[in-house]
């Protein structure tokens, strides 16, 4: 990388910081039960309301990993995040569960290592 499209470090960790201080707003909220933290809803009989901040949180996640890998460098929760972003299926979690569980690893210092070997 060309060292005049580097970021300066105190920018990078501002936009880490509110990666994760969004990343827990939007946890709490999907744990109480909101829908579309880890993907868009689909299938749902009724609608959910659109949920901008999610879609954003993943959108500067993506932002956020690609900026950092260029820098070598890395950002464990948003690495995990995304995982979780990628795992659908009937033997995962429902989102709010995983949001739950999510937010359980954070507070016990764990979150930041490859979700498949989580037991979930």
């Amino acid at each position: 990388m060309d060292p005049r499209d580097a970021m300066d470090p105190s920018e990078v960790d501002a936009l880490n910081r509110v990666f994760s201080e969004q990343l827990l707003a939007c946890l709490d909220e999907c744990a109480r039960g909101r829908h579309g933290l880890f993907a868009e809803p689909i299938d749902l009989d009724e609608p959910e309301k659109p949920w901008p901040e999610a879609a954003r949180l993943r959108e500067l996640a993506v932002a956020l990993q690609i900026l950092l890998a260029q820098q070598d460098e890395r950002n464990a929760l948003c690495d995990e995040f995304l995982d979780l972003c990628t795992m659908h299926g009937e033997s995962h979690p429902g989102e709010r569960r995983l949001a739950r569980m999510f937010l359980e690893r954070i507070e016990r210092g764990e979150a930041g290592s490859p979700t498949e070997e989580k037991p979930w």
